[in-house]
């Protein structure tokens, strides 16, 4: 509830949708400095909300000298990619028991252990900035653990476990459904380990060259490290899940290439309220206007869309508007804000911060992703049912979405839009231009998007699908 848009909402949509069940949200951060207030107004069946902060320094228990234990040398499971992880690190005595907090943070053992990969891989940092790096990657399993178990009390109260991801929240999911004996459904809205994984490489903090390679390209291993230990956290949820659901059939393939069992998987697609944007549709028009609605961080890749106006700019009069929050990471805003500058956009361009689609949507022509990586994003069905035409980059479900791709009458109906490649500001340009200059091309587009949501993207579709999932587990 302290994030706009994306899963938060659909999470948000998913109770108010099921009005006759009692939900309860953990919500995992990563430091309280990082969140504002609620953002939402909670749900009446919402029964409970428990706020966690994986990274509060704050919290920790007073250091201490301890020999610790030898099993924490097993966490080099987490960190290699070529072996299984054996059956006691999916369980949560492991983290409470056999090697409890106190012992993974200040024990010698630990030291020892953390010391050993140093050597192993061979890295250039300083071995203090290697420490704290890998001690805050492993941190959060013994977080989440302690979580767990202020659960188990509530063993009689909790019917099924959903998690939105894998991750840290799949790996409470797991740890929960070991300690409370009950039915865990997993939901991936984009690839949790892929989207670490742009993270992960695009971080410099994390960039640590190997002593004596001769190979630019080689992956960097402290880069590995963490990648790996998502793939491997990603895996314990796919293990330990009774459903795992996408929203797109080229998801649910990569899942299975994930570790993901195939007679696990099911794809469950978005839905929206589509009346809700009637007065829209009949408003709809084609005005010089182009929004990318979404959080203005890397991974939805601003600058793109900022570049592709410039481009744009050159041959015909146009706005682009960036609609979303610009808090999440500060810097990156700033850096889109000196490049507007330096292109000399400042009239062109407008940050418009989080604001209500439906007063945005009667002001554009277009609506746009130009991501790096995608689920499948809600605001494209909510641009269709509002009748404007959508481009978006090449990721996720964009394609199936814009161009059709549930079953035959899907693709028969056309495109409701264009999708281009990823980091290409010429193509993306083009793709506004050839909607901007040729109306009936641009009416085409947004009939095919509104009947597209209606016939294959309803919310009452979406809803029926988890309720008879949630029935089907909790009789069980």
């Amino acid at each position: 509830p302290f994030v706009r848009g994306g899963v938060a909402s659909w999470v948000h949509q998913l109770i108010i949708g099921n009005p006759d069940l009692k939900f309860g949200v953990v919500f995992l951060g990563s430091r309280k400095e990082d969140y504002s207030d609620i953002l939402y107004k909670l749900p009446e069946n919402l029964v409970f909300l428990d706020v966690n902060f994986l990274f509060d320094e704050k919290s920790l228990p007073k250091p201490k000298s301890l020999n610790g234990s030898s099993k924490v040398w097993s966490l080099r499971y987490f960190i290699k990619n070529d072996e299984p992880l054996p059956k006691f690190l999916k369980k949560i005595d492991f983290y409470t028991k056999d090697v409890p907090f106190e012992e993974f943070l200040y024990g010698r053992e630990t030291w020892k252990f953390f010391e050993a990969v140093y050597m192993e891989q061979g890295l250039e940092i300083p071995f203090i900035d290697f420490f704290w790096t890998l001690r805050n990657l492993f941190l959060p399993i013994w977080r989440v653990s302690s979580i767990a178990l202020n659960f188990v009390s509530f063993r009689k109260k909790i019917q099924l476990l959903h998690s939105p991801s894998t991750g840290y929240a799949g790996f409470l999911s797991s740890f929960l459904k070991d300690a409370l004996k009950v039915p865990f459904i997993l939901t991936e809205h984009g690839i949790y380990v892929r989207e670490r994984k742009i993270d992960i490489l695009s971080t410099e903090f994390l960039k640590s060259k190997k002593v004596f390679s001769n190979n630019p390209f080689d992956v960097d291993p402290l880069q590995k490290l963490w990648v790996n230990f998502f793939i491997n956290i990603g895996k314990i949820a796919y293990d330990n899940a009774d459903e795992i659901i996408s929203l797109y059939e080229n998801a649910r393939k990569v899942q299975i290439s994930l570790g993901a069992p195939p007679e696990k998987t099911k794809v469950i697609p978005n839905g929206i309220k589509v009346e809700e944007f009637n007065p829209i549709f009949k408003k709809a028009s084609m005005k010089p206007k182009i929004a990318l609605i979404g959080r203005v961080v890397p991974i939805k890749d601003i600058k793109t869309f900022i570049k592709s106006i410039k481009l744009l700019s050159l041959k015909l009069q146009v706005e682009g508007w960036i609609v979303g929050p610009t808090e999440e990471d500060p810097e990156y805003y700033r850096e889109c804000v000196n490049l507007t500058k330096v292109l000399g956009l400042e009239n062109k361009i407008k940050f418009l911060g989080y604001r209500n689609i439906k007063e945005i949507f009667p002001e554009i022509g277009i609506a746009t992703l130009t991501s790096i990586s995608e689920g499948m994003p809600l605001v494209v069905l909510e641009a269709f049912a509002g009748g404007i035409p959508f481009v978006a980059t090449d990721v996720g479900a964009c394609r199936q979405l814009i161009y059709g791709g549930i079953n035959e009458d899907d693709i028969k109906l056309g495109k409701a839009g264009l999708v281009v490649p990823v980091a290409d500001p010429l193509k993306v340009a083009e793709a506004y231009k050839s909607l901007l200059e040729d109306y009936r091309f641009w009416q085409l587009c947004s009939n095919t998007g509104r009947k597209r949501v209606e016939m294959f993207y309803r919310f009452e579709q979406f809803i029926a699908e988890y309720r008879k999932l949630y029935f089907y587990y909790m009789r069980a």
